[in-house]
């Protein structure tokens, strides 16, 4: 009696058991990818990290400059700094993550963003939500001179570039004005 008892449970739960690894394994919904972003505090996280990065971008930028024009002005500077500005104000923080769900969706499960979401509410995970920002910036400061090291090989590469175009335009300015045949070039008529 107790197996057939236990045999006519199991035959029960199979389906409520199939259901959960089905559902598990389905594609995460656009509204289970958004609570996650909600509860990783995304929205916030891309402002800080934003932030963090145009602070850094402005000071590689007013080196970068002052490099390459020793008379740019403070106005300069403020007029750049103030497009710089403007350029992450009207950043559409909505729409990137609007972008992001199916992204999210492609790669992640139902039950992997329901994983990541219990971890993001947990002490550790809202501990590594906290500490990201902090984490971010001082990754930057410690790649700055790397990154500012290469943005100046790029603007040597950039300047040796441009100066063998004007030498090849200047070189192939006279040949450009000899006749093709060889004959002198004579005065025109009046």
């Amino acid at each position: 009696m107790k197996c057939k008892f236990l045999v006519f449970a199991l035959l029960l739960a199979a389906p409520t058991v199939a259901q959960t690894t089905a559902s598990a394994d389905a594609p995460a919904s656009r509204e289970e990818v958004r609570k996650l972003f909600e509860v990783m505090q995304v929205h916030q996280q891309m402002r800080q990290v934003m932030d963090s990065v145009m602070a850094q971008q402005k000071s590689m930028l007013h080196q970068t400059l002052k490099a390459n024009n020793p008379s740019i002005t403070a106005a300069d500077e403020a007029h750049y700094d103030a497009m710089m500005a403007e350029m992450v104000k009207d950043m559409p923080l909505d729409g990137i993550l609007d972008d992001m769900v199916p992204i999210y969706q492609k790669h992640f499960t139902a039950g992997d963003i329901a994983a990541m979401s219990a971890f993001y509410s947990s002490p550790t995970g809202q501990k590594m939500l906290h500490e990201m920002p902090q984490l971010t910036t001082e990754a930057m400061q410690a790649s700055y001179g790397r990154m500012q090291k290469q943005m100046d090989a790029m603007m040597q590469k950039l300047k040796q570039i441009q100066k063998e175009e004007e030498q090849k335009a200047k070189a192939a300015a006279p040949a450009a004005a000899a006749p093709a045949d060889g004959a002198p070039v004579s005065a025109p008529h009046n």
